[in-house]
């Protein structure tokens, strides 16, 4: 579904991905661990062809991430997400949906199943710029769901919600395990990425220092947090 093979993207004399490679199973529930500039953003900008690679080669669903077609059924959430805010929540939905060109009646039909989903039944037609940035995230969460992707790119997707929201968010990723969907996620909750992901990988600096199933990583006491310091820290 993922594949990244001896990727590098320079900025000038800054490498800030060096040379990772790492694939990622159709159905595997995928998380990129590391501290802040690790790099982890800029391989989803490279995944999805926001940026190029310097060197290398990263592909989706079989195909180039340079091609469109890699992006066919891909459903996105970037971080910081932001809907304008003279749109209503159903309103940015709907836009998302004929995007994709659904009819008419299936667009209605999908938002509607997406609200109950995102848990925004009664504010979906209120303006955007009366939410808070924790229900802005859901609508975002809402938004990559469109379409029924079969590879969701989540980056921080509980970012700005409350211990509420993290647990639903989780609720409903676990949910779409028994549809055979992807995920690839990046988070800095460890706890809640022990919780729904099966693999892992962590990288430092540009450099990928392990990627293994997280119950390999979790063994002898240990959390995933405690995993992830060792191998950052050394």
């Amino acid at each position: 579904m993922i594949e990244l093979i001896n990727v590098t993207k320079r900025y000038v004399s800054l490498a800030a991905v060096d040379n990772v490679s790492f694939s990622v199973g159709t159905g595997d529930y995928f998380a990129l661990l590391g501290p802040n500039g690790a790099g982890k953003t800029t391989i989803v900008k490279m995944l999805l062809d926001f940026t190029r690679p310097t060197s290398g080669y990263l592909s989706l669903n079989g195909a180039s991430s340079s091609s469109a077609k890699s992006r066919i059924a891909v459903g996105y959430l970037p971080e910081n997400h932001h809907i304008p805010p003279y749109l209503s929540g159903w309103q940015y939905l709907q836009r998302c949906a004929e995007l994709t060109g659904m009819k008419r009646m299936d667009a209605l039909e999908q938002c509607e199943h997406i609200v109950t989903l995102i848990g925004m039944q009664g504010r979906e037609h209120t303006k955007s710029n009366t939410y808070s940035k924790g229900m802005i995230q859901r609508f975002g969460l809402g938004a990559a769901l469109i379409g029924n992707p079969k590879l969701l790119i989540l980056d921080e997707p509980t970012a700005s919600l409350d211990p509420i929201g993290i647990r639903e968010t989780r609720q409903l990723l676990e949910s779409l395990k028994s549809k055979g969907m992807t995920v690839f996620l990046n988070s800095h909750l460890l706890s809640e990425v022990e919780k729904i992901c099966d693999n892992a990988a962590i990288i430092n600096r540009g450099k990928l220092m392990v990627k293994d199933k997280i119950s390999s990583l979790v063994k002898d006491g240990d959390t995933l947090e405690d995993v992830f310091v060792r191998f950052v820290k050394g």
